[in-house]
């Protein structure tokens, strides 16, 4: 019997690039672009903490590094307590439209929980900005691993007293469901836009076309 839902959050749940564009244009840089070269880094960023070539840190570690990477790629110049700030806009990322109403329907049935990458501060951050009326705050941080590592989606199952067939991982990536698959959990796609995937990959439980559609089906 399914109890609980994991939603990843970056691109599934939120609209990060029109959020983090907005608010590097608010500070006079190229927003659209400052967005993407600094999402073209989180990737190789993450896969230093999963080969074991670095400890694992919170995800604002990352992201700073990085933002300092792109802004000496683009030959922009911010002063560190703007750039301290703009590291930040990944606590303020605005929902998609369907997501609050969708998990508010969702939890009127299951237990539901982000499975992110977002440590702790960042998610409960990002949770009230967005109002995601999320259970409990898990992923990353409580493993102390990055998706797709196991650990991660086999953390978060854990910390909810579950075992993995009771427990459905929610995301518009492929990687991220073949990965809790891997781990015996229920997946769910939907398609979110410039998120890459446009179509679930064989073996997916569930595929909709949103988050709204997603608590029709359950």
């Amino acid at each position: 019997m399914l109890k609980a839902l994991l939603f990843d959050v970056f691109g599934t749940c939120v609209d990060w690039r029109t959020s983090v564009a907005g608010e590097a244009a608010a500070l006079g840089l190229p927003g659209a672009a400052v967005a993407d070269a600094w999402r073209a880094r989180y990737q190789p960023q993450l896969e230093t903490v999963r080969s074991g070539e670095r400890e694992w840190v919170v995800l604002d570690i990352l992201h700073r590094e990085a933002l300092d990477d792109v802004l000496a790629e683009l030959g922009l110049d911010l002063p560190p307590e703007q750039r301290d700030e703009l590291t930040l806009a990944w606590h303020r990322l605005d929902p998609w439209p369907d997501t609050v109403p969708g998990l508010t329907r969702l939890k009127e049935r299951f237990v539901i929980a982000p499975c992110s990458n977002g440590h702790i501060a960042q998610s409960v951050n990002l949770a009230r900005y967005a109002g995601l009326p999320w259970d409990a705050i898990l992923g990353a941080e409580i493993a102390r691993a990055y998706k797709t590592d196991p650990r991660v989606y086999e953390a978060s199952v854990a910390a909810l007293g579950l075992v993995p067939g009771e427990v459905m991982m929610v995301a518009a990536h492929n990687n991220d469901l073949q990965a809790a698959a891997a781990c015996g959990l229920r997946t769910a796609f939907f398609p979110r836009p410039r998120e890459g995937d446009v179509h679930a990959d064989e073996g997916v439980d569930v595929e909709v076309a949103d988050l709204e559609s997603l608590a029709d089906a359950l």
